[in-house]
Order: structure tokens, then sequence, then C-alpha cells
């Protein structure tokens, strides 16, 4: 097989075969020193110290732009289970939300606790066929975390639209390295310590103009309103006319991070990554075929193999790091990652 080469050059040095992005992205060289720079200046009580607003700004438009949507669609925040709470708590009563079976809990459990909602699982590849004119609302994973099954976004959305029916979509374990145009769903949302790169505490969340009308923003606060520096006091004023009327206070020491993160990404390219980590995932199962192993039939850049779940103790050991999920021993790809790296995985396995 022809070598494939790492991406992002010194930005990377990891010192094990990471292949676990699907946990917990490496940080980029960039971005631990925003961090830390922004955490010596707080420490010497330096003006900026407090954290920047127009540095979170610049996160959420290369988010947008990496989601091809205006900045004004974008809301930032600190995980997926809030962004999923807020959406949660504006559905109606009685309300059918549809979810395919196994998908991640965050994504389920804020309509689940509700109470007053119907809640209906079919299967990943029934999903589509199953929305029907009562379905209020379809929340899958844009890639599931157990198995790295790919949704079929196409026939999911046309089906909503011919029912009216409402979509959200996780793209946690898909944004960074799989390209989505986040304005052809009502709400997506993205945890950013994955496939984003970024550091623990930020996450995203975009919204249409027309599903923003029936988003309740449960947590407003002085920093959801239109003029930023006016509303510290009593009552906001008027609500930001954006997406940013969903914004949680910022974690500075993440944004600062995430800003340097999602520019390094663009400069790449996420067509790039994709090719890059698809052909990874590509090499890796049939590596898996040749051993006698039967890896999650898909195109995704996360291979879910059943029954070998058991064996990342011993990766571990090895120095090749996985995931265990259900049973499944779960390797994610990204653009850090290199042909010798899955070759050491395989050599383990087969060891």
């Amino acid at each position: 097989m022809d070598a494939i080469e790492p991406l992002g050059g010194a930005e990377f040095a990891p010192k094990q075969t990471y292949l676990n992005t699907s946990a917990c992205a490496l940080l980029p060289r960039r971005t631990i020193e925003a961090v830390t720079l922004l955490a010596e200046e707080t420490a010497d009580g330096r003006p900026a110290g407090a954290g920047d607003f127009e540095i979170v700004a610049e996160a959420r438009a290369a988010f947008a732009r990496l989601m091809s949507v205006h900045p004004d669609r974008v809301a930032v925040g600190s995980s997926v289970s809030v962004h999923i709470g807020m959406i949660a708590q504006s559905m109606p009563a009685g309300a059918e939300i549809l979810f395919p079976e196994g998908d991640f809990s965050s994504v389920i459990t804020p309509f689940t606790v509700r109470g007053d909602l119907k809640t209906r699982f079919v299967p990943l590849e029934r999903l589509a066929e199953s929305i029907g004119p009562e379905t209020y609302l379809v929340a899958f994973s844009a890639v599931q975390s157990a198995d790295g099954r790919t949704a079929d976004f196409a026939a999911v959305r046309a089906a909503a639209a011919a029912h009216g029916t409402r979509t959200l979509v996780d793209a946690t374990q898909s944004a960074g390295w799989l390209p989505l145009r986040a304005g052809e769903w009502d709400y997506t949302v993205a945890g950013g310590y994955k496939f984003l790169l970024c550091p623990r505490g930020a996450s995203f969340l975009t919204v249409t103009e027309e599903a923003q009308d029936t988003l309740v923003p449960i947590h407003a606060g002085w920093v959801t309103g239109e003029e930023l520096w006016v509303n510290s006091y009593g009552p906001v004023r008027e609500l930001a006319r954006s997406a940013r009327r969903f914004d949680e206070p910022p974690a500075f020491l993440s944004y600062h991070g995430a800003a340097r993160s999602l520019a390094l990404l663009e400069e790449i390219g996420i067509e790039r990554i994709e090719a890059h980590n698809k052909a990874l995932a590509a090499r890796f199962r049939a590596g898996l075929v040749e051993l006698g192993h039967a890896p999650v039939p898909d195109v995704s850049g996360v291979v879910g193999v059943p029954g070998l779940g058991d064996r990342q103790a011993a990766l571990r050991e090895a120095g090749v790091l996985m995931s265990a999920r259900t049973g499944f021993l779960r390797a994610s790809f990204h653009l850090y990652n290199g042909a010798a790296d899955v070759d050491r995985a395989l050599e383990v396995l087969a060891g």
C-alpha cells in the first residue's frame, strides 16, 4: 500500500500510536500556546487575562466557515448536552422525537427527562423511512459514536422535508473531518474537543433563522444581549437578534485555544482531511479483513470492530490507544495519523 503521511507538521508530536480522536483529540501546539498565554496573563493580573470576546468571535466565524453557514447562525457553549437540553426544553408537550437505536446518550437524554415527550427509537438504517407526519423532530448523530456508522443524510433530509419534521444533527464525531452544510438542518451541535481539535469546554450550536423562532434561550444572560456591554444589571434590554442569543458565557481558556485549532483545520482544508482520514480507515479495514476480522462496513473515518473490545487493554500496553464501546473496538483516524499508525495497530492485533 502507498504511504500516507500525517498532516499538520510540527503542530503534533504524539508519543504513542494515537487512534482515539473519537474520545479526545490531540491539541495542536499553537492551541497549547494560546491557552498557556491566557493563563499566564490571568496569573500575572494583566488586563488581557480576563479573556477576549473578539477571539471568541474568531472561533465562531471559523466554525461557521467550516460548516458553510453565516456566523449569525452559530451559538457557542460548553457542551453538547447543554445545547441539546435547550432544544429539548423548547419542544411542545406530547411531541414525537425520533432517534436511531443506540445513539449517544447526550443526544437522547435531554428529551427523555422531560417526561411529557413521545420518544421513538428505530435502527439507523430505517431512520429516514420511519419519519412520519406525527414526527416533530428527528435527532441523530452524523457518525455513530459506538461503531462509526454514518447516517444517510440525503434520505433523512428528504423525509423530514416531506413531513415538516425538524432536524437535529450531532456532528461531534464528524465536524473537523466530514464536510457538512449546517444550514440544511434546523439544528446542529458539535463538541469541540474531538475532531475539531479544541480544548474541552468549547462546543457549537447552529440554528436556522426559522428554527430560532421557537427555540427558548433558557440560559440567557448578559452575554446574550444585542449590545454586549449594556446588560450587566437588570433584565437584558434586547436579546441578540442572531443565534448569539443562545450563547453560554464562553470559557475563555477553551475559546482562545479553539480559535487557533479551527484556524489550523481551515488551513489544511476539511476535504483534504476527509480524504486522508478515509484512506487510513480503508487501510485499517483491509488489514482487519486479512486478519480474519469483520469491521463494520462503512466509509467512515471511524472504524468499529465487533467482538474486539476486549483487546483495548493489550493495545494500550503496546502503546496503541483506541476505545472499547459496547463490545466494539473503535479506531478513529485524524490528520495527525499516518499509515505507520495503522500498520502498528494491525501488527499488535495480529500478535
